[in-house]
């Protein structure tokens, strides 16, 4: 039991950033993108690439966020500084090359101070979204989903979007799914 664990351990440390779940998945047309820092949007991504059988992408920032550049209660740390700029756009490590290959996106991210973080604005600045479905998704301990999906839209007004959902930090399976299998055409 100790080694299937460590293996398990040592396969997820290894991913890469590449879509795919475990990287072999070529055929399907359904990705699930998501930015996550605490793992609270990481686990609910994870939940809807199992239920859909999509592939996932992890957003992550070129220069990472230290635990100071998360502290929210501090109006100087990085984080309170590129909310409170609507320009603010942090750089991406990578941009995903294979995104053409998918038509519906699950778009994943947590709230802070009531809207997606800025690089959600980069990630979608950043890439040909025309013709695509994308279905935002959030995470957050209080706030709503509020217009952080509605303020996204125009970042990518050629893609249909769908109306997203608000999950808690740890949402059951039967909920996550409940909600996948009610989103309409």
């Amino acid at each position: 039991m100790a080694l299937g664990t460590m293996i398990a351990q040592s396969s997820c440390a290894g991913e890469s950033n590449k879509a795919g779940n475990n990287g072999d998945n070529v055929d399907t047309k359904t990705l699930v993108v998501y930015f996550s820092q605490t793992g609270n949007t990481e686990g609910v991504a994870r939940q809807i690439a199992s239920i859909t059988g999509a592939d996932t992408w992890r957003i992550e920032p070129k220069q990472p966020y230290t635990d100071a550049d998360l502290d929210y209660m501090n109006p100087q740390s990085r984080s309170s500084k590129e909310n409170a700029d609507p320009a603010a756009r942090p750089e991406l490590k990578e941009k995903m090359t294979t995104i053409s290959r998918y038509d519906t996106i699950y778009l994943g991210y947590p709230i802070w101070w009531g809207i997606a973080p800025r690089i959600i604005e980069t990630f979608l600045e950043s890439h040909n979204l025309e013709g695509k479905t994308i279905i935002p998704f959030c995470t957050s301990g209080s706030s709503g989903i509020g217009q952080s999906d509605a303020l996204l839209h125009k970042l990518a007004p050629k893609a249909t979007w769908k109306q997203g959902r608000r999950f808690n930090a740890s949402p059951s399976r039967s909920i996550v799914e409940k909600w996948v299998k009610g989103i309409k055409n």
